[in-house]
């Protein structure tokens, strides 16, 4: 038995990489009757040698990060890419990425693609917010080279994951952090105005300067991971500042008196959208949690 790095899984066979070998394997019978902890993508797993180069996944081995959306294990960070325009940057969707990513304790970047095609080379006012409230921003264009070499640095040495509207340019801009990637691409649907899936399965890539990515199926809608609704607030950084002055312990900052992350919206020091996205969210989980 030796441990290894599941790296793909597609067409019922798992890819486990052993330094520079490559095993094809299946799964113990226990994991296909859902006794096990299901395979993910970045997991370090054991595997029994069959013969040849193929093998049978015994073990999943323990988790230090676990994403759902798309479903992988063991990220570091998650680059989150919107464009500036082709399809325009849907706040509310990035809002639950952002939300996903802190539940998961994966560390989030921001990434605003295709700047080529922003009027007049000047910062979307929703940028200049998220980097406010205190995260990573890298801007970049595969038309101008712009913002590479920083996406570069951002990715080297760490495992990471690219997420995503479909159309947006995730497979592009990495065949441009790494030639000879060569992901397949696709062009913005004029009727529906969103990108086509070219990414049909999850893959762990190994990058030059050290790391993984992980490029990943586009996606219009995304759920919120199960949680308690007092742990939402805390996904919001912008609002711990003033979470400690409010009047109620466990504030869920909706409908209790005395609370100061709803008068700092009211002050203007929490963004109005952002607010109204965590009320959205909350009564979601509050939903949730009824259901579970």
């Amino acid at each position: 038995m030796f441990e290894g790095v599941l790296f793909k899984a597609y067409g019922g066979f798992y890819y486990v990489k052993k330094g520079e070998e490559i095993w094809e394997c299946s799964l113990r019978g226990k994991f296909r009757l859902g006794k096990g902890t299901p395979a993910l993508v970045g997991d370090r797993v054991r595997v029994t040698p069959v013969r040849g180069n193929t093998g049978r996944i015994d073990e999943v081995l323990p988790r230090k990060t676990e994403l759902f959306r798309p479903p992988v294990a063991n990220i570091d960070q998650a680059v989150i890419v919107f464009a500036a325009k082709n399809p325009e940057p849907n706040l509310a969707l990035l809002d639950r990425f952002l939300v996903l990513a802190e539940s998961a304790d994966v560390a989030p970047v921001v990434c605003l693609n295709k700047a080529d095609l922003l009027t007049g080379h000047r910062e979307h006012e929703w940028l200049k917010l998220y980097r406010r409230i205190g995260y990573p921003i890298v801007i970049t264009s595969t038309k101008q080279d712009q913002g590479l070499e920083e996406l570069r640095e951002l990715l080297m040495g760490k495992t990471s994951v690219f997420a995503g509207p479909s159309g947006v340019g995730k497979s592009s801009l990495l065949n441009a952090v790494q030639p000879g990637l060569e992901l397949k691409t696709g062009e913005i649907s004029n009727k529906l105005k969103r990108g086509k899936h070219t990414t049909r399965h999850v893959e762990l890539l190994p990058l030059l300067r050290g790391g993984f990515v992980v490029d990943s199926p586009g996606f219009s809608s995304l759920d919120l991971p199960q949680m308690e609704r007092v742990e939402l607030g805390y996904h919001f950084p912008e609002f711990e500042v003033f979470r400690e002055e409010c009047k109620f312990n466990g504030c869920l900052h909706h409908h209790e008196p005395q609370c100061a992350v709803k008068l700092a919206v009211e002050q203007g020091l929490i963004q109005q959208d952002r607010y109204q996205h965590y009320l959205t969210f909350l009564q979601e989980v509050i939903e949730q949690e009824r259901r579970y």
